[in-house]
């Protein structure tokens, strides 16, 4: 690929200078993407008050379900594009993206209509509080329009990332941003439409991010244009399906375990409610540059697996540690300092403020353990291991759910911080376990 191969040079040079300059522009991405939720809360916290933020936060788990199986999904498919762009096979990736831009679209246009239909119930059975219900229910009937555009977008995202692009997707989150900020600026503060007016703003900005990502790549990668009757093919459709089922199932139970855990949430009460989703709102932010240098890691890692470099994959996973070890020490550091002002900018009372500070440093405390497991786990998806990968997701769960009702006597409000914790650790020693197997087999390779 003509930019592509300027670009996406993950297979020359420094390991970790290759890793960083693939990273920070993920990292970038991920924040701004982030700021979708955090302006909505934001300006609906403060021009309409906590009982509007909470209902704002009794969906995030929700909606989370459906971004979470498709960005797993996408994930899978930016590792086997890494390993085509490796072995110089830009007519199977033009296949893919072909093939999963319309599949992926109609399915998830499908699945947010019957998401809009059912809104009310779905809320109903998660428990939401009745004083939050009714804004839960105008944010989540209208943010649901905008999965389509999600999942087209995430499916170019995930293919310019396998070929060592990740400028695009940064760009194209700068326009939804700045998008976002305006339309929430007008829809809530001068038009006054509450919830449904953030949610609004939202979805069209989602549209804009998506058209131009499209655009972009049309323009950048000519390689990249596709005709439905000639690109797309069934044997892409499987091949996609192995590497981006795992982690795609693998999310979605973590999103249904959500939406358990959010109805355990529920029953502490309102005021508990605004006070965690808020934190995990911000603990979300927090957490990008870990999870998308673990993304940075696999991609880096498939490249040069594609590539046949096995030693240079090794390498990738021990600068990744390092690095990935001193940010999230780094992260650790910034909630001690700053968590509680962080949770207050949303204009929750003071005591509430203090349930959220609280929660948020009890989990900040296990960042590390966080990071090296997701170092781990992008050198394992590196190297197509998606299935084992998406095992000991669901496997972690299972562990954070039961630990979350067992130890409740135990915690009080805090147990699903310290589930969550147990549950890091857990993952981290099966995947040190991974790791190792995996770095016989390349030594002998």
């Amino acid at each position: 690929m003509r930019e592509g191969r300027s670009i996406g040079s993950l297979t020359e040079g420094s390991v970790a200078k290759a890793l960083f300059a693939f990273t920070v522009p993920l990292v970038l991405s991920g924040l701004m993407q982030q700021l979708f939720s955090w302006v909505d809360a934001f300006i609906v916290g403060n021009v309409n008050g906590e009982t509007a933020l909470g209902g704002i936060g009794a969906t995030t788990s929700i909606y989370n379900f459906f971004v979470t199986v498709i960005t797993g999904f996408t994930a899978g498919l930016s590792v086997l594009t890494a390993q085509q762009y490796g072995r110089g096979e830009s007519k199977s990736i033009r296949s893919t993206l072909s093939s999963y831009t319309m599949l992926l679209g109609l399915v998830f246009t499908l699945i947010a209509a019957a998401g809009i239909i059912f809104a009310e119930e779905i809320l109903s059975f998660m428990d939401t509080p009745s004083s939050i219900f009714q804004s839960a229910y105008e944010y989540l009937s209208v943010l649901l329009a905008g999965i389509p555009f999600l999942a087209v977008y995430n499916t170019y995202s995930a293919i310019l990332r396998g070929i060592g692009n990740s400028r695009a997707p940064f760009l194209a989150i700068i326009v939804s941003s700045l998008a976002n900020v305006f339309l929430d600026l007008l829809f809530v503060v001068s038009l006054g439409y509450g919830a449904a007016g953030a949610a609004a703003a939202t979805v069209i900005a989602q549209a804009a991010m998506t058209v131009f990502i499209v655009i972009y790549a049309v323009r950048k990668y000519p390689e990249l244009r596709f005709s439905l009757r000639k690109d797309i093919s069934a044997k892409a459709i499987k091949e996609g399906a192995l590497f981006g089922f795992p982690p795609a199932i693998q999310s979605g139970a973590v999103s249904i375990g959500s939406l358990i855990l959010q109805q355990f949430m529920n029953g502490f009460g309102a005021q508990t409610v605004s006070a965690i989703t808020t934190a995990y709102r911000i603990d979300t932010v927090i957490l990008l540059p870990i999870t998308n240098l673990g993304s940075g890691i696999a991609t880096v890692v498939a490249q040069n697996i594609g590539a046949g470099k096995g030693d240079r994959a090794k390498r990738a996973i021990k600068a990744g540690s390092v690095i990935m070890a001193i940010t999230s020490l780094i992260l650790t550091l910034v909630v001690f300092l700053f968590g509680g002002s962080l949770i207050a900018m949303f204009g929750l009372s003071a005591e509430t403020t203090e349930i959220g500070s609280t929660f948020f440093h009890a989990i900040a405390a296990f960042y590390i353990v966080f990071g090296l497991s997701m170092a781990i786990r992008g050198f394992i998806e590196g190297l197509g291991d998606m299935l084992f990968s998406g095992i000991i997701g669901i496997l972690t769960l299972v562990v954070r759910i039961i630990c979350s009702y067992a130890l409740e006597d135990v915690f009080g409000t805090l147990v699903i911080a310290y589930a969550e914790a147990i549950a890091w650790i857990f993952q981290l020693l099966l995947y040190l376990v991974r790791c190792r197997m995996k770095m016989r087999k390349l030594s002998v390779a």
